[in-house]
Order: C-alpha cells, then sequence, then structure tokens
C-alpha cells in the first residue's frame, strides 16, 4: 500500500485556509487535519472544502483534528499567530507569538511527530528559528516560507516589463522576509544570460533594463495588498503549496525557503531566505550564491535583523 501524504494545518485564518483550499485544487496531499484554537472553525472549514470533493480531482480525507494527529504526519504546517495591537512593538508581537508557538510545538512534538515544519506565521525568519529552537528538531527539518512569494512576484514583474514568460526568468529575492530583503541583481538571468549582458548588447533599450522600481514594488507589495483589502493570502497560499509539492514529490526544486544559515556567506545562528534544494527530507542543501560586496553586505544586514529580533526573545 502506498504512503499516505499527511499534512497537518495549524491555523485557519486566511493565510491557512487558502493554502487547504489551494492544495485541495492541485491534489497534493492525501490526508489534511485542520486544527485551530476555535475548534469549530476548523470543524466548519473541513465540512466546507470536503462539500467541494466531488468537484475536485482529488479524494482527500480532510477533517478538525488535534495535536496529537501530527504523529503520522508529514508536513506540519503552521500559520497561526496573534495580530499587533495598535502600538505594540515588534519586539512584543514576537514575544506573545513565542508564547502561541510554545502552546503549538510542544504537544505536536510530543505526538511523536518526526516529518517537516513548515512556517508561514510573520516575521516568519524569526518565527521559524524559535520553531527550531522549541522543537529540538534538525535545521532542515524546519523551513518557513521565507522569500518564496516575494521572488515570483519579482519574476513576474521583470517577465512583464521584458515581455518574457516569468518560468524563463532566473531571479531571486533574498534575505529577511521584510524590510531589509533584496535582489542580487548579479545573479539575474533570462534563460542563461545575465541580465547584464542582456543590458549591454542593447543600449538603446536602457529603460526596458532598469529594475530600481520593480525591487521596490516588490518589496512593498504586501503593503499595497493590504492597504486595499486588509490582507494578503492567496499568494503565500499558492508558495506554501509549491513548497508543499517540492517535497511530496521529491523534487529537489529551488526555492528561496527560509532556512538556518551555518557558515554559509560567512553567516551563522540566522534564519534568512536563501536559494535552497527542497525535497523528501525538507532542506537538503542551502546554495551560495556569487554576491558581490554590496550584495553581500545588505545580506549580512538583514542577518542582523534577524539576529537582533531573536535576541530579544525570552524562552
Amino acid at each position: 500500500m502506498p504512503d499516505t501524504r499527511k499534512v497537518m494545518l495549524i491555523g485557519c485564518g486566511m493565510v491557512g485556509m487558502s493554502y487547504a483550499y489551494a492544495l485541495l485544487n492541485q491534489n497534493i496531499v492525501d490526508e489534511l487535519v485542520l486544527v485551530d484554537v476555535n475548534k469549530d472553525k476548523a470543524m466548519g472549514e473541513a465540512m466546507d472544502l470536503n462539500h467541494g470533493l466531488a468537484f475536485a480531482s482529488s479524494s482527500m480525507k480532510i477533517y478538525a483534528g488535534d495535536y496529537s494527529d501530527a504523529k503520522d504526519a508529514d508536513i506540519v504546517v503552521i500559520a497561526a499567530g496573534v495580530n499587533q495591537k495598535p502600538g505594540e512593538s515588534r519586539i512584543d508581537l514576537l514575544g506573545r507569538n513565542t508564547a502561541v508557538f510554545k502552546s503549538i510545538i510542544e504537544p505536536v512534538v510530543a505526538s511523536g511527530f518526526s516529518g517537516i515544519f513548515l512556517i508561514a506565521t510573520n516575521p516568519v525568519d524569526v518565527m521559524s528559528q524559535i520553531t527550531l529552537k522549541l522543537s529540538g528538531f534538525s535545521p532542515d527539518k524546519v523551513i518557513g516560507s521565507g522569500t518564496t512569494l516575494d521572488t515570483a512576484r519579482l519574476r513576474y514583474l521583470i517577465g512583464a516589463k521584458l515581455k518574457i514568460d516569468p518560468r524563463n526568468v532566473h531571479a531571486y529575492v533574498i534575505g529577511e522576509h521584510g524590510d531589509s530583503e533584496f535582489v542580487p541583481w548579479s545573479q539575474a538571468h533570462v534563460s542563461t544570460v545575465s541580465l547584464d549582458e542582456i543590458k549591454a548588447k542593447n543600449p538603446d533599450r536602457d529603460s526596458d533594463f532598469d529594475m530600481s522600481e520593480i525591487e521596490v514594488e516588490v518589496r512593498e507589495a504586501a503593503q499595497k495588498i493590504i492597504a486595499a483589502k486588509n490582507a494578503t493570502y492567496y499568494g503565500i497560499g499558492m508558495a506554501l503549496v509549491r513548497i508543499t509539492r517540492a517535497i511530496f514529490s521529491n523534487e529537489h526544486s529551488i526555492l528561496t525557503i527560509s532556512s538556518l544559515v551555518d557558515g554559509e556567506y560567512g553567516i551563522s545562528g540566522a534564519y534568512l531566505g536563501l536559494p535552497c534544494i527542497v525535497g523528501r527530507e525538507g532542506r537538503i542543501k542551502l546554495i551560495e550564491l556569487d554576491l558581490n560586496n554590496e550584495e553581500h553586505k545588505k545580506l549580512e544586514h538583514s542577518a542582523a535583523v534577524i539576529k537582533d529580533a531573536f535576541s530579544c526573545i525570552q524562552f
């Protein structure tokens, strides 16, 4: 009998349910268990999804459960957390979210869970590092969504500007999923040709290759969406599904997940969004890009931001 692909989703808010809905439509898992502090909500969401099974190509088993159901799960996705209160500092928010994660991770680990933690809760880099600390798991099995969505936004915008299929654009947003994230343009390619090389060969199209506005647009995309509709959830839900598929299909795909940097780039002790090979065991390898000096300084700054935030947390 083939192995059952089982995911536990903790947190049935808009991000969590966007992920669950996309999972159902893409037929990636066999079993999905929903857990939320509001048990009625988890039950209602499971019912609603089940009523769509007749229209799906999937025969998923979907139900509301509790942390003990994690014992045979392959992936636990955490999209739970508290919202920032007016006037509350980022550090205070981190403190409250750390308490939430403690109440989640301890019973999940106690269940016998030995799979992969995939974190979506913001600030995702710090929350992923908190999960590593609380779980005691191998760093390869504790990953966050990182800059996966930011990278998808970047490739979409570059493709639109150059009139190229974004799937043929190879560029990354790296660092913190937040204000210090950046694009290492020295590593940006269309097919196998660098953007710098294309620009040099097309001096008459100089304005076409001015990407400064795109980088700002990527960084500010979430704020624009929040201003327009109060929250972002579809894009990150799809990004989480993309990571989930890479894990279950053992794709060895390169995705900019958030994972522990331990000596790479001369940085240690911080979770950052960087290109990693992702497969059945979680993060298989962190890839080191050939960054120039300016880009390396930006990455070090991102690491310092994460380390500073993590150092303020009381466990």
